[in-house]
């Protein structure tokens, strides 16, 4: 009778789960359902392969032409370089690397990995590879390449000397500090601390001993948030399948609608776009729109972005940068992934890459202020010159400046609020020169970047978030006079400039506290003393690092 009861039930499961799947198949086989059914979940996430190439032996559809079947290439650097042979079925094989045959202890084990380091066989840049002679006929083995990683490699044989003369000078001249990295070819070529982190301890008051600037020292990025954080994190979610950029914000986040809000596409955010304002100030209620938008919490914030922040052009217009956009976008990102956006991207992203330094709000996570560099001496008040409710007045350090990321979004945005050190960024840079990955870790693929990249026909400056060198040189004070058009990068409000140009498979990292100087000028127009020198000028940095390498 138990026995009998159970195949009943046997049964009845088996029936369910045929009535669902054919739910399931009928939903799917409606077009327009499709893009009604957002966010797409867990299940829908393609994983990414975490290997830079991936290539299967047999090859499964061979061309006719025998020359360009069972070869490939990978990117690789002279000495370096991991290939994990996964052996399913093959008892020898023949494979070669840049033409040199790889040595294998044969006969090969069936259902058995075998990881090889390739540092006798690879250069710089291009690498090739192919497989030949598979015995037995029809035996199975697959080949994984990693992604390249960095490795500390300071030289003499480049002559930063210019490059150190102009930040040192202005050193001396007042300036306070900078950090600055190089990266070419897979190496740190450079990381010089100079000047000091900390000199004030409040106002004018400068402190008896200095914190002086160290090369892991964290920065304020300020905007360069938005592609560290954001656009990294879009990135993964396009790469899984999870969010469409052609797609309305509206099939994400459902109360996005109202006054042609429903029209803006993704994509409109992330060109800058959309049609809304540069700024607008939730922290103040001394603004044109008074009290209706005030808000310092990030849960009323969200909402005022999603349903009331009021659009002042139609989503055709010039692009006007607007740290909106990118609000809206951080948003977007919790929404889709189900988490807050700074636990998704220290969880997916930093930790799997071994970022111990990149994060939000890190004051609350353990770390102390005399790991960061400071920015302005008298909180956010211009040195008096600015009121508003719970304004802060002393020296910021290890808290983010910008005001709508810290009081009206709790220091977690998608605009500004990520800290970081130049060691950290070098290995985000490289996994943007990687197209996408580092080691063993994929964040996302090659096609995402690429459509980020894209240069806008509208102006060809902008990208998806990305900030682009073009040809017609119209940002030469951010990548200098020599960067490819391929160059891409992005600035910050505290002093911060990228600069990432995969013609020479090169970043530039300058982190700077050009903000932690004193204030001069009249009641409304003032400048902050530290954006007066060249180093804050980024180009000139910039450019002087270029020579360097292509004069060497």
């Amino acid at each position: 009778m138990h026995w009998a009861l159970k195949m009943i039930n046997n049964k009845t499961y088996y029936k369910v789960v045929i009535l669902l799947l054919s739910i399931i198949i009928a939903g799917c086989s409606r077009s327009t359902a499709i893009k009604s059914e957002r966010p797409l979940t867990a299940n829908h996430i393609n994983a990414l392969a975490n290997a830079q190439v991936i290539a299967t032996f047999p090859e499964p559809n061979p061309s006719s032409r025998e020359y360009v079947n069972n070869r490939g290439t990978f990117k690789a650097y002279r000495g370096r370089g991991q290939l994990l042979l996964q052996n399913v079925s093959a008892v020898s094989a023949d494979i070669y690397i840049n033409n040199k045959k790889l040595s294998l202890n044969e006969p090969l084990r069936a259902n058995t990995e075998y990881d090889f380091n390739l540092g006798h066989y690879t250069h710089n840049g291009v690498n090739t590879f192919k497989v030949e002679n598979i015995q037995p006929a029809g035996g199975s083995l697959t080949l994984r390449f990693a992604f390249a990683t960095l490795e500390n490699s300071a030289t003499k044989e480049i002559d930063f000397s210019q490059v150190d003369t102009l930040i040192e000078n202005d050193i001396k001249a007042g300036f306070p500090g900078a950090v600055l990295a190089v990266v070419k070819a897979g190496k740190i070529l450079k990381l010089t601390a100079y000047g000091d982190a900390k000199q004030y301890q409040q106002s004018d008051l400068m402190l008896l001993r200095p914190e002086p600037m160290q090369t892991n020292t964290l920065f304020d990025l300020a905007s360069n948030t938005k592609i560290f954080a954001t656009n990294f994190a879009l990135m993964k979610l396009v790469s899984e399948g999870q969010l469409n950029i052609n797609h309305t914000v509206h099939s994400y986040l459902k109360e996005y609608q109202g006054n042609g809000r429903e029209h803006r596409q993704v994509k409109d955010l992330l060109t800058h776009s959309a049609g809304y304002p540069p700024v607008f100030d939730f922290h103040r209620k001394d603004t044109a729109y008074g009290d209706a938008f005030f808000s310092q919490t990030s849960e009323t914030t969200k909402q005022l972005l999603l349903t009331s922040v009021p659009l002042t052009a139609e989503p055709t217009a010039p692009h006007v940068y607007s740290d909106i956009d990118y609000m809206i976008l951080g948003v977007l990102i919790e929404r889709i992934s189900g988490q807050p956006l700074d636990e998704y991207l220290e969880q997916h992203i930093y930790a799997p890459l071994k970022l111990n330094n990149t994060l939000f709000n890190p004051l609350k996570k353990g770390f102390n202020r005399q790991q960061f560099a400071a920015t302005e001496l008298s909180g956010n008040t211009r040195d008096g010159r600015i009121h508003f409710d719970n304004i802060r007045t002393n020296v910021l350090q290890g808290q983010v400046h910008d005001e709508r990321a810290y009081y009206s979004l709790d220091g977690v945005a998608g605009h500004a609020g990520l800290f970081s050190n130049a060691p950290d960024l070098a290995v985000l840079c490289q996994v943007l020169l990687n197209k996408g990955g580092y080691g063993d870790t994929q964040i996302f693929n090659a096609s995402s970047l690429a459509q980020f990249l894209t240069p806008q026909s509208s102006d060809e400056t902008y990208g998806l978030g990305f900030r682009l060198a073009g040809n017609n040189q119209a940002r030469r004070w951010h990548f200098g006079p020599y960067a490819s058009a391929q160059a891409y990068g992005h600035t910050g409000w505290t002093g911060t400039v990228t600069v990432i140009d995969p013609a020479y498979d090169l970043a530039i990292i300058l982190l700077t506290n050009a903000r932690h100087t004193p204030i001069k000028g009249t009641e409304k127009r003032y400048q902050f003393v530290g954006k007066n020198f060249e180093t804050a000028q980024y180009g000139s940095i910039v450019s002087l690092v270029y020579e360097a390498l292509l004069n060497q």
